[in-house]
């Protein structure tokens, strides 16, 4: 079978049409085409009034070998790869080894038991929030209650932060081995709609996202895993030989137990801010790593579908429109968009009582009336929070707590006008757009709860950001603070066996331990953390490299 890429067709054309494209690129009869597959699709719409879907197909010729030939010199016609999932190895009959503990329910640490528990290892799993049903009744308490469970919340719980969010799952990661591929296969098995096999910018939606969760938790207790929901692991045993090597001995859970573990997965999330103390505590290896601060801006949807399609605005193939901006400040710092959330709303994010932290989510649907995205800028900790590897977590609970106060002190977001941000004064009224956060929005000045260097940026990329997507810088545009955890303020240092740097047995993954940034990223860390962990367990196998890159 063959794999053509980058076919552009219009954005009206038909299955015939495409048929058609096929053949005409190919330089092939209709006759000599017996199958055609959908790989991928995506669209381009740089030009508004001519967007065009743009199609990767798996195509099944008569004469393959004829065809591969003739287009020997073009990228665009190759051999389908083969991107099955391939373990890289399996628990031997009658394995009674220690079982492998993963902390943390997200993701990360989601995909890693799911692959321990297919190889045969039966992982533990634990997780210090609640099974994700549960999780939800409490999450909503905050958003329409203004209550708060410090321990099951949009940060904690089965599904980690991505359940709460728009459920994107496409990475710039690299991939060679397709282990995406091997996620969303899985998501799909687990009741994700199998159109995030073949588009280019696929994403679940947070209903999806819970009963898919659920269902991969019954498929890993099938397989011999174990969930431990409202545990919380509140100490490492880390013994240290003779010749200096320290090892991980096991876990000090809340439940009292002492749970002798010599292989762990750390997939805790970039909120676990307790654990990182903990661990530094330990002595285990932590350096500080950058991460951004800034707001969250809401548009109603029919304005960025207008700005980006145009005429199409409203076509249910493109569905709705989405946004990636950036721009490099005078002063040095880059504003940019993040977790952009088409069709959806903002949602309070906090996990620390007295404080307000927001992000964005989104149903499969995307049928909400706002679209928003956070707008960010840089951080770094040599010029912004410099002396110690926490110093990020300080910075983050100082801006969320000037949050909570300017919102009213009950969980209240402070928002501003754009206008009136611009205009350097406080906000009084909402004008054409309201916003979504509940438990609802504050109207004040954004300037009490902010560092001046973020003002400052975020001033001056509004305007040109407004140039690059008509009506994105309309004054009664709403922005709601704050946003602090776009990723981890850490970085659990690791070597090339996955293994904390100076720690053997502790594998930090995912994006808590700074090594993935989303969902897919996120999952694709856990397969290949889960699978070093493996190799480890299984001395003498003939080993395939868990990166494989």
């Amino acid at each position: 079978m063959l794999r053509l890429t980058d076919l552009a067709l219009s954005l009206d054309h038909t299955p015939a049409d495409l048929e058609w494209a096929v053949c005409e690129r190919l330089g092939i009869a209709a006759e000599d085409l017996e199958r055609l597959t959908i790989a991928r699709r995506g669209n381009d719409a740089r030009r508004k009034t001519a967007i065009k879907l743009v199609y990767s197909l798996d195509v099944l010729v008569r004469d393959e070998a004829g065809v591969l030939a003739r287009f020997a010199d073009d990228p665009h016609v190759r051999p389908t790869p083969d991107t099955s999932y391939k373990f890289v190895t399996h628990a031997p009959e009658g394995w009674d080894g220690q079982r492998p503990v993963v902390i943390g329910a997200g993701p990360c640490g989601l995909l890693a038991a799911l692959i321990l528990a297919q190889m045969g290892f039966k992982p533990i799993i634990i997780e210090r929030g609640k099974a994700v049903r549960e999780r939800t009744k409490d999450t909503w308490g905050l958003w329409r209650r203004s209550v708060l469970n410090p321990e099951s919340n949009v940060q904690f719980g089965e599904g980690g932060a991505g359940t709460f969010s728009d459920g994107k799952l496409y990475s710039r990661i690299k991939d060679s081995r397709h282990l995406g591929r091997k996620v969303l296969t899985e998501f799909v098995k687990a009741g994700a709609p199998d159109d995030i096999l073949t588009e280019a910018h696929p994403h679940i939606g947070t209903f999806r996202l819970v009963t898919m969760v659920m269902s991969m938790r019954e498929t890993i207790e099938k397989l011999g895993g174990e969930y431990r929901f409202q545990t919380r692991v509140e100490d490492f045993e880390v013994e240290e030989g003779e010749d200096g090597t320290r090892r991980l001995k096991g876990l000090h859970l809340s439940t009292g137990e002492f749970l002798p573990a010599s292989h762990v997965i750390m997939a805790v999330g970039h909120s676990a801010r307790d654990t990182f103390q903990v661990l530094y505590d330990r002595g285990v290896h932590i350096e500080a790593k950058p991460f951004a601060i800034g707001v969250r801006i809401e548009h109603p949807q029919s304005w960025i579908d207008k700005a980006r399609y145009g005429l199409n605005a409203g076509n249910k193939i493109l569905g709705a429109a989405a946004y990636s901006i950036s721009h490099k400040c005078s002063n040095g710092r880059v504003v940019y968009s993040f977790c952009m959330c088409p069709g959806g709303r903002v949602v309070a994010a906090t996990s620390e009582e007295g404080r307000v932290v927001t992000n964005g989510m989104s149903q499969y649907s995307r049928a909400e009336f706002n679209a928003n995205s956070g707008l960010v800028v840089d951080i770094t900790p040599e010029r912004d929070y410099p002396g110690h590897p926490l110093a990020g977590i300080a910075f983050q609970r100082k801006f969320e707590e000037l949050a909570y106060k300017a919102g009213g002190s009950n969980y209240k977001a402070p928002g501003q006008k754009l206008g009136d941000f611009l205009a350097d004064k406080p906000s009084a009224e909402f004008g054409e757009v309201m916003p979504s956060y509940q438990p609802g929005v504050h109207l004040t000045d954004l300037k009490q709860c902010l560092p001046d260097f973020v003002i400052e940026s975020i001033r001056e990329a509004l305007p040109v950001f407004g140039r690059q997507v008509p009506g994105y810088d309309h004054p009664d545009v709403v922005m709601t603070g704050v946003e602090t955890r776009t990723s981890s303020p850490v970085r659990i240092a690791r070597g090339r066996d996955y293994q904390s740097l100076n720690t053997r047995g502790l594998y930090p993954a995912g994006e808590g331990a700074g090594y993935a940034g989303g969902i897919l990223s996120a999952a694709v860390d856990g397969i290949r953390v889960a699978e070093a962990l493996a190799l480890e367990l299984v001395p003498g196998f003939d080993k395939l490299s868990p990166s494989g890159e």
